[in-house]
């Protein structure tokens, strides 16, 4: 899930197939496009970089003067459909999967998402190494009903090959109006073949927290994404926690794609006493890094036992509260290597209908660790298999519970 920044505030953005939180503003001074041909400027080059657009204008013009269209079918495009291509081949040129140029209608697909009107399979993906890799299925989803698992690549998307698609691309061809079926061709690890898993579209709920007490006083939160109603939930789950009398406590981020870094950073202010470093937000060399304390509510003592479970799946706000609680040594992490998702997002309108979404800062944990590079290592590694998933089997909350109770 994306860390999206605006106006200095952040906030946090579904990767469009199953959900978005947020409506964005304009972004001041941002200029937009021309729609006229004739007189579109050459940019004058930046005093940090001199740029030579000649070979621009020159691909332009000559497009303009030859280009036939291959078929009397083909629908011609107009010029300003060449704007958008051309943004759309700069944003491209970054190799960085989260920075898309939004056309109108793809735009409006986006805005859609975000104001939370949208059906689909309920999973979040992104286009990574030739194929669309599934980052979570959403708990109860459609596409979790399924089968569909985090890590999962679809390789085909109706039938269609995914190794040149970007992420919006696949987005387009996976959502659709509900109640119509949608056919993944899915390549999963520790399988010889692909194999096609047809999903039936919904309109998508998202669910967030759910709690459930254990035998051995294990009390578990299973917190399924960070968004704007998390952390009055999570807070209640916490007093419920108390409440309950048990004394051990898990909390479960498997498959959770993320959501608002304000919902991580007060979550792991239950836990750290005030001022200790959540998170650092680096710029690279543009400006100084950003710090993000707790805000120290700090309510438990330190011999709490605490676990929490990661998989694949967690990603974003998932592994900066996971990492944030590992490293000052509150919380002990159960599972696999989480998705690795530390990067953030801006979204900047470039005209009223159109958008660009670009990667500004990166996230690393309290000690300074990247979490894009590698994701967060949990200290002990369990697997969870397709085939312990179909069996009901649970090995890693298993070893969850045999570390609270030593």
């Amino acid at each position: 899930m994306e860390l999206v920044k605006k106006h200095g505030a952040l906030f946090t953005l579904g990767v469009l197939i199953a959900f978005a939180f947020y409506n964005f503003g304009f972004h001041a001074g941002e200029r937009a496009l021309s729609t006229a041909t004739a007189g579109i400027e050459n940019p004058s080059p930046t005093s940090e970089t001199a740029v030579d657009f000649a070979p621009f204008w020159k691909a332009w013009n000559v497009i303009n003067e030859k280009y036939v269209p291959a078929s009397t079918t083909e629908k011609a495009v107009d010029e300003q459909e060449k704007v958008w291509g051309a943004i759309q081949g700069l944003a491209e040129s970054l190799n960085d999967p989260y920075t898309v140029f939004f056309p109108p209608v793809e735009s409006e697909m986006f805005a859609a998402d975000i104001r939370g009107n949208f059906e689909g399979v309920g999973m979040e993906v992104v286009a990574q190494d030739g194929a669309v890799r599934v980052i979570a299925p959403l708990k109860n989803s459609p596409a979790f009903r399924a089968g569909i698992l985090a890590g999962d690549r679809i390789i085909k998307i109706n039938g269609k090959e995914t190794s040149a698609m970007t992420t919006e691309d696949a987005v387009q061809l996976i959502r659709g109006p509900k109640g119509t079926k949608v056919t993944l061709t899915i390549f999963r690890n520790g399988n010889k073949a692909p194999f096609d898993i047809s999903v039936i579209r919904e309109v998508i709920d998202i669910p967030i927290i759910n709690t459930k007490r254990l035998d051995g006083g294990v009390f578990v939160i299973e917190l399924y994404s960070f968004s704007a109603q998390s952390t009055v939930l999570f807070r209640s789950a916490l007093r419920e926690f108390i409440l309950s009398g048990a004394d051990k406590l898990v909390l479960d981020l498997r498959g959770n794609p993320g959501g608002y870094l304000e919902a991580a950073i007060d979550m792991a202010s239950w836990f750290l006493p005030g001022s200790k470093v959540v998170v650092r937000e680096d710029f690279g060399t543009r400006k100084a890094e950003r710090v993000y304390r707790s805000r120290g509510y700090d309510i438990f003592r330190d011999d709490l036992k605490f676990v929490i479970l990661v998989d694949k799946g967690s990603a974003s706000a998932s592994e900066i509260l996971a990492g944030a609680l590992a490293e000052h040594g509150r919380a002990k992490l159960v599972g696999e290597t989480t998705f690795g998702k530390g990067s953030v997002q801006e979204l900047v309108d470039i005209t009223s209908d159109t958008s660009l979404k670009v990667t500004v800062a990166r996230w690393l944990t309290p000690n300074g660790l990247s979490i894009s590079e590698k994701g967060i290592e949990p200290q002990y590694k369990v697997s969870r298999t397709a085939a312990d998933v179909q069996a009901g089997k649970d090995p890693q909350l298993d070893k969850a519970i045999e570390i609270l109770n030593q």
